[in-house]
């Protein structure tokens, strides 16, 4: 199974604590570094403030090697899409090829209040990020000296000559893997089914894990597709020690308690975390993105890479 790294920059951090994130993330052997894509933090006072994420993603393409490269989750509502194409497959012509975009309907008023985006209700969210996922793949997708045109309800496109072309064309709809995620009953499911090469669930126990990868699985059925052409993640929040004193010292950092994190989030010894990792492969998931939020502590990373790495 994969193991990916996944940071929370809004919480406080700059471009250097991410790249000294990114490189030992590399050397150490993990599949990934992906980061959030926020502007405002959700808690303290996220001193020295926000990053942009496809800003952060292009520094790291040219200063790694090996590693993917990738955002949970862009907000549709944060860029025009035919912007965020071009800034997609420029990072991953930057990278050689090692972007994937996780995209999501944005959630989080507060920042879009904060920085002037608009945020419109629910509904006009959803159709917006469903118009987007067809006309991001669209445009890649298009082959060079054809044009692409989009009539939609919230967006308009005519005689696009859809430049640049991603490194990648791999992906379910053309170019870099697209990873959707969420625990909506209908409208998520189907839009994975359609769009993405991933179907990532957020911080849920294994019941709601079960749930909602046969809710996907049923989906692809639905419209043809084989249900195993997915991969299927979970993101859970990493908390590792060798000890209890480790383990109490690490809650601490983060501001989280011990026995919450246990039954929460990815947390407790090695031999646990191997433990919880298998439980949720055994439900299909073959990828794991591990929040780490005290991105000082690389001692933590350093850990896991010797202690579970070797036995997942």
């Amino acid at each position: 199974m994969d193991l990916r790294v996944f940071t929370e920059p809004q919480q406080g951090a700059t471009y250097d604590d991410l790249l000294a994130v990114a490189k030992l993330t590399e050397e150490l052997g993990f599949d990934a570094f992906f980061r959030s894509d926020h502007y405002l933090h959700m808690s303290g006072d996220g001193l020295p403030g926000g990053t942009d994420a496809w800003t952060t993603l292009a520094g790291l393409a040219r200063e790694t090697s090996g590693i993917r490269l990738g955002t949970l989750m862009t907000s549709a509502t944060f860029r025009n899409p035919g912007v965020l194409a071009i800034q997609v497959a420029q990072v991953d012509q930057m990278s050689g090829g090692r972007v994937e975009l996780g995209i999501g309907a944005g959630w989080f008023e507060q920042e879009h209040t904060a920085y002037g985006i608009p945020f419109p209700d629910t509904k006009e969210r959803f159709e917006r990020y469903a118009e987007q996922l067809e006309l991001i793949t669209g445009l890649w997708s298009t082959p060079v000296g054809e044009r692409y045109s989009f009539d939609g309800a919230h967006y308009e496109m005519a005689d696009s000559p859809a430049l640049p072309k991603p490194a990648q064309s791999g992906g379910h709809r053309g170019g870099p893997p697209v990873i959707i995620g969420g625990l909506g009953a209908r409208k998520t499911p189907a839009l994975a089914a359609s769009y993405a090469d991933e179907f990532n669930l957020p911080f849920v126990d294994e019941e709601t894990t079960k749930l909602q990868f046969g809710r996907v699985r049923e989906a692809a059925d639905r419209i043809g597709r084989d249900p195993d052409d997915l991969v299927y993640s979970n993101a859970l929040v990493l908390c590792v020690g060798e000890n209890e004193d480790e383990l109490a010292r690490r809650a601490a950092a983060i501001g989280r308690e011990v026995g919450e994190l246990r039954e929460n989030g990815l947390a407790g010894t090695p031999a646990e975390v191997v433990d919880k990792l298998g439980r949720y492969h055994e439900l299909g998931a073959d990828r794991f993105y591990l929040q780490v939020l005290d991105l000082a502590d690389l001692d933590h990373l350093r850990l896991v890479a010797s202690e579970v790495t070797p036995h997942v």
